[in-house]
């Protein structure tokens, strides 16, 4: 009897082991399905993440320099770019995330006809899984 306990109890702990946690899955962002569109001084990033297993939840950042140009393409000086950024936290569905995050720059003084608002160094990230992607 002692041993049908023992191998019982030992099969019970094999099919545990074997028993595997939900997958954690392999967070990307949808490179044909993320980019960004300027419209004026507002910089909007849109985007899907996939690859998110059963995570409720993921904290996206978008982050940007706006300059602001003169119509002969000049570089600006320094009171004329900034740092811009947005963040928001968006739910996962079906290990999938859409998210649609905004940023508008404001300088002082203003950026006004002819001179013209450029964003570079476009990126956004998801800060629960540490990935990044360029989007200019």
């Amino acid at each position: 009897m002692r041993r049908s306990l023992v191998a019982l109890l030992a099969a019970a702990a094999g099919t545990l082991l074997v028993a595997a946690p939900a997958q954690a899955g392999s967070p990307h962002f949808v490179d044909d399905q993320t980019a960004a569109s300027i419209s004026g001084s507002t910089l909007t990033a849109s985007g899907k993440e996939a690859g998110l297993g059963d995570e409720a939840q993921v904290h996206i950042v978008l982050s940007a320099t706006a300059n602001c140009v003169n119509p002969g393409d000049n570089k600006p000086q320094a009171a004329n770019k900034q740092s811009v950024s947005a963040a928001g936290d968006f739910p996962v569905q079906n290990g999938q995330a859409t998210f649609v995050l905004s940023a508008t720059a404001t300088f002082q003084p203003s950026c006004s006809p002819p001179m013209t608002v450029q964003f570079s160094d476009v990126t956004v990230s998801d800060t629960t899984n540490g990935i990044s992607l360029s989007l200019g």
